[in-house]
């Protein structure tokens, strides 16, 4: 499933998604709010989600792009599934850090790792 503008790629792992992007910079707020609408209905497809984000190749992530992030978990824990996010680059996970939100995310070294959590 990819969204029109192709910033992600979402693939079924028998069962669980795995969100990847294609872009280096996550930052226009239009690709953002599309990104958003992708990842919900990805969601909102299963009883109870099992998503990993991985954002391998990933350079830059705007505020608004962890405003998305923020509205996913939320979305996935009323649902009572799980959402792990992995593969950050050691700056993306400074920003994480700075505004607290690591200890919100379950948050993996690697996406392999992540998937092989759910099993």
């Amino acid at each position: 499933m990819n969204n029109s503008a192709s910033v992600i790629q979402i693939t079924d792992h028998s069962g669980v998604k795995k969100v990847t992007f294609t872009q280096r910079s996550i930052i226009d707020e239009t690709v953002i709010h599309q990104i958003g609408k992708d990842i919900v209905v990805a969601i909102d497809a299963e009883i109870k989600p099992r998503l990993v984000i991985s954002f391998e190749g990933v350079e830059h992530l705007s505020s608004a792009a962890l405003g998305v992030l923020i509205t996913c978990h939320n979305r996935i824990r009323v649902r009572e599934g799980q959402l792990y996010l992995s593969d950050i680059s050691k700056p993306i996970f400074e920003i994480f850090k700075i505004t607290k939100l690591n200890k919100m995310f379950q948050i993996v070294e690697r996406a392999d790792l992540a998937m092989k959590s759910f099993k």
